[in-house]
């Protein structure tokens, strides 16, 4: 066992000591060593329940014959950080999270790991630290929380964002603006609809690195409990048969994750996460994978924010096991960890409720939720939640306003600076120019929240999965590296063209060149952690990797 390193020997008898102060007895110096990296805090709604589905865990380890060890995991709530430069931290946390946990599992020798996560940058760095290490592991992703209803409606998380914009429009008044803050996110869990908590918990699963229902069953039920002590037995099961993550993770478990994410109209953000991931394990993702499986694959599933379906609506309706079942022929059949693979799995679905996952011979889109657009604007490519724009906005000509930072572009929507047929430009937020990429759900929400039709958003930036409407992210290259979204003025007319993937400032090549012989790039004075991302940090059409 790796754990030999620290505990066998004359040469390990200090080592052995410093083992029984945390509480070790003699026996346990024949058990393999896991360790279980508990992202729990009090901050973060979606990790209020890990504490208890840690304590589930290491029941589950003992029973089997293993001794765990817990540690702390980072973990940052995008909705606290969204709208101020707190933001421009999440993304680069994820690696954070990844180095943490490697620097953990090394330095301590444990001969497993099981990951008790939830929520946005969180689950990927674990994932990423998962397949970078290669030994036995196991996922527990800490579930939705379930959503309230006012007027008989589901509310969420993109309801509460919104309502500020609903407010200063006049729709609602301040007692409805309190019910909506009262209500919006009443439990504990990942924000209830398709945001890209839910969607990475799901496609954690669907390539098989958690257990069957892990990613839908509802934060604080006893059905997650009996999942998380099931995985820390799991765990030694793996390590007694050195199982390992990539002798379970392929790249057709990544088609996999990105077919799952077609289906369902998952975040954006897989866009940056899956690469990262797949990179640990050597395996090359690129946009144009994503937009190949995109186009042959149906859209079965619409959730929050395309509707009014939140998750647990989709864990009545059987979860992934019931949507690999339904659309069967679109995965490839590989392994999971526990041992079963994908299909067998999936034999044995059942739904508890009326159904949401439509067939595929009746889906709700021939193509994907996930569209990649190319073009002068976008020369690496972007990326837009399709799923949840409307068809009239599917094609779209629109003026340029530009702006050079989130707060401008706020300012202006709520100040009632946009107007119908336009489109805002948000630039300087990609991974270098912000840096961190940061997520802009405030001006999307303004939009919507205002009433807007026909007005679309770009940014080199990009977009919480709680998004909806003509919201195009990732722009690359970016303005910072002198993409052509940095020489865009007000009243450019720019061409959006969803179902044809272009993107284009309609503006001549003699022009374009003019202007950047003028170009200033805007450079932030920076320190600390975000001087030394910025420097190594890859484009977003790579996934944002540090080189």
């Amino acid at each position: 066992m790796r754990s030999d390193e620290v505990k066998v020997g004359v040469d390990r008898t200090a080592h052995r000591a410093l083992l029984k102060a945390v509480g070790l007895v003699e026996d346990d110096f024949d058990k393999p060593f896991i360790g279980i990296a508990n992202a729990y805090n009090n901050i973060v709604p979606g990790h209020l329940s890990l504490d208890r589905l840690t304590r589930a865990v290491r029941e589950g380890i003992c029973a089997a014959g293993g001794v765990p060890f817990e540690f702390g995991v980072i973990g940052i709530c995008d909705g606290i950080a969204m709208g101020h430069d707190g933001m421009r931290f999440a993304l680069p946390s994820r690696e954070i999270i990844a180095d943490s946990i490697e620097s953990m599992v090394e330095a301590h020798c444990f001969d497993g790991l099981v990951v008790v996560g939830s929520c946005d940058k969180i689950i990927p760095g674990m994932l990423m630290a998962i397949l970078r290490l290669n030994i036995p592991a196991i996922a527990v992703t800490g579930g939705p929380m379930p959503a309230e209803k006012i007027g008989g409606k589901n509310v969420t998380i993109k309801t509460a964002f919104e309502a500020a914009g609903m407010f200063k429009a006049g729709k609602i008044d301040e007692n409805r603006l309190r019910l909506y803050e009262d209500y919006c996110a009443a439990y504990c869990g990942s924000c209830q609809g398709l945001y890209t908590a839910n969607t990475m918990q799901i496609l954690t699963e669907t390539m098989g690195l958690s257990a069957p229902y892990c990613s839908t069953s509802p934060c604080g039920s006893s059905r997650k409990l009996r999942i998380a002590k099931d995985s820390g037995k799991r765990v030694v099961e793996l390590v007694k048969y050195d199982i390992k993550p990539e002798d379970i993770v392929t790249e057709n478990s990544f088609e996999n994750a990105i077919t799952m994410d077609m289906i369902i109209g998952g975040s954006t953000n897989t866009v940056l996460h899956l690469p990262a991931i797949a990179e640990e394990a050597g395996i090359k993702l690129n946009l144009d994978k994503f937009d190949e499986i995109s186009r042959k694959t149906p859209h079965l599933v619409s959730i929050d924010p395309a509707s009014n379906y939140t998750i647990s609506e989709l864990d009545e309706s059987g979860g992934v096991p019931m949507i690999v079942k339904k659309a069967l022929d679109y995965f490839h059949n590989e392994t999971t960890v526990i041992g079963l693979r994908l299909y067998e799995i999936a034999k044995k679905a059942f739904e508890r409720g009326e159904s949401i996952i439509r067939d595929v011979t009746n889906p709700l889109g021939k193509e994907g939720g996930i569209a990649i657009l190319y073009g002068n604007l976008a020369e690496k490519g972007c990326v837009i939640k399709a799923a949840a724009v409307s068809e009239d906005m599917q094609r779209f000509e629109g003026n340029a306003k530009v702006f050079n930072s989130e707060k401008e572009s706020i300012d202006a929507i709520l100040g009632g600076k946009i107007e119908e047929g336009d489109v805002v430009v948000i630039r300087y937020m990609g991974p270098r120019g912000a840096p961190g990429m940061p997520e802009m759900l405030l001006p999307t929400a303004s939009i919507a929240g205002l009433g807007y039709k026909r007005v679309a958003l770009i940014t080199d930036g990009r977009f919480s999965g709680a998004t909806r409407g003509p919201c195009i992210g990732h722009i690359s290259p970016e303005a910072a590296e002198g993409g052509i979204i940095a020489l865009v003025i007000n009243g450019d007319k720019i061409a959006i063209d969803i179902p044809a993937r272009k993107i284009n400032v309609l503006v001549d090549e003699d022009e374009i060149a003019a202007r950047r012989e003028k170009l200033v790039i805007q450079r932030k004075e920076l320190k600390g952690y975000l001087a030394r991302y910025s420097k190594m940090v890859s484009s977003a059409d790579e996934g944002a990797v540090l080189r």
